[in-house]
Formats: structure tokens, C-alpha cells, sequence
């Protein structure tokens, strides 16, 4: 199993006093599997996937992936994990307004030291970004500056790729494509992909499906 949560619960301090996001959560995720988190705004689906992607650590509960604690790591091996391991894809693009696309796609790679020139190539290829590799991302549409971050995820082979709204900022039909192509990827390199959707047919789209409502899987 590349992932495996098991009673998770995150609780943050309010002007209103300590409110519960999490009350124990739990989840699996194999290789090559696909799953959408799925539930309200305020359900606990963002929290959940920053505790995964080491962005914060749980209250309680315990976080392993690819055989590793996350919750026992420092700032700085959590940050690691980030760099390699785990690929997070954000409804902001998140791009480096001074790099061109090409350097963009290969940012997360250099990184993690795993960078792959041809590899990069293949993504901006797939990606249908060969025309725009010289252009910067203040020149790129919407939906390739989104397909620009993807590939930039993609490029160190994560083993367990996080999306949180990746579509979110796109057109019914941009939306479609740019998911396809990420499905596609994400199956060739048999990562794992937990996708955050309030969309019920993107959702469809993946293999499993978990909703959470008030911080617990409903």
C-alpha cells in the first residue's frame, strides 16, 4: 500500500475557540490507484491533503507513505518529501513568473536532483506545450499555464500525486482535457493521484471515491 492514513484528526484554534476539521479520518491508496476526496467546503478535504503532502501534521493519527512516518519527520524531511516523493498540483498555478515554461516544468525536478531533460520534453509534448517551451507564464492561457504546473509535478515521477481543485480555474471543456492528460500520466508512472473535486464528474472520472462531511467520512 503506497498510502495508508488511519485516524486522523486536525483541530485549529478559532476566535470562536478550537474547532475539530478532522475527527478520524482514514484512507488507503495503492500504486497505479486513483481516488477523489469529495465533500463541502469546510468538510475537511484541503486539511486532509496538506496533512498528506506534509504541508502540517496531524493532532492524532498516523500518516504513512511509501513506508514512511510522516508525521515523525522534521520541516526538513517533510520538505524532502515534497521535492520527490509526493507531487502536489494547487487550483493556483503557482508558477515562477520569471522562468519560461520549459525551465517551470523542470523547476520541481531540479529540486528533487532528478531531472530528466527528455522526460521533461515527453511532459511538455504531451502536455501540448512544445509551441510556448521559450514563452513566459504571463503569456500562457488559463488552461496551459495549469497544464505547465502538472508537468512540472509530474517531472521527478512522484510516486503519489496530490491535486487539490487542479481544474478548479478552467473551463467544463479545459477542465476535461487537462484531467485526461493527467490521468494518462499518472497511470503510465503508476503513481498514485488523490484528487480534492467538488465536481461530481470529475469525480467520476477516478477510480474511488471518499466523501467526507464535518471532518469524518461520511
Amino acid at each position: 500500500m503506497l498510502l495508508n492514513a488511519t485516524d486522523i484528526h486536525k483541530t485549529f484554534q478559532t476566535a470562536d475557540g478550537p474547532f475539530a476539521v478532522l475527527r478520524g479520518v482514514s484512507l488507503t491508496l495503492a500504486a497505479g490507484d486513483t481516488l477523489a476526496l469529495t465533500g463541502e467546503s469546510g468538510s475537511g478535504k484541503s486539511t486532509l491533503l496538506h496533512l498528506i503532502g506534509g504541508l502540517d501534521v496531524p493532532d492524532q493519527g498516523q500518516i504513512m507513505l511509501d513506508g514512511v512516518d510522516i508525521a515523525a519527520l522534521d520541516d526538513t524531511g517533510r520538505a524532502a518529501l515534497r521535492r520527490g516523493t509526493v507531487g502536489v498540483v494547487f487550483q493556483q498555478f503557482n508558477l515562477i513568473p520569471s522562468l519560461r515554461v520549459i525551465d517551470n516544468i523542470a523547476f520541481q525536478a531540479r529540486l528533487a536532483g532528478q531531472h530528466d531533460a527528455a522526460w521533461c520534453a515527453e511532459l511538455a509534448d504531451r502536455m501540448g506545450l512544445k509551441p510556448q517551451l521559450r514563452k513566459y507564464p504571463e503569456q500562457l492561457s488559463g488552461g496551459q499555464q495549469q497544464r505547465v504546473a502538472i508537468a512540472r509535478t509530474l517531472a521527478p515521477k512522484p510516486k503519489l500525486v496530490l491535486a487539490d481543485e487542479p481544474t478548479g480555474n478552467l473551463d467544463e471543456a479545459t477542465a476535461e482535457v487537462v484531467l485526461s492528460l493527467m490521468l494518462d500520466l499518472v497511470s503510465e508512472t503508476q503513481a498514485g493521484l488523490l484528487m480534492v473535486t467538488h465536481s461530481d464528474r470529475l469525480a467520476g472520472r477516478m477510480v474511488r471515491r471518499l466523501h467526507l462531511a464535518r471532518g469524518q467520512v461520511a
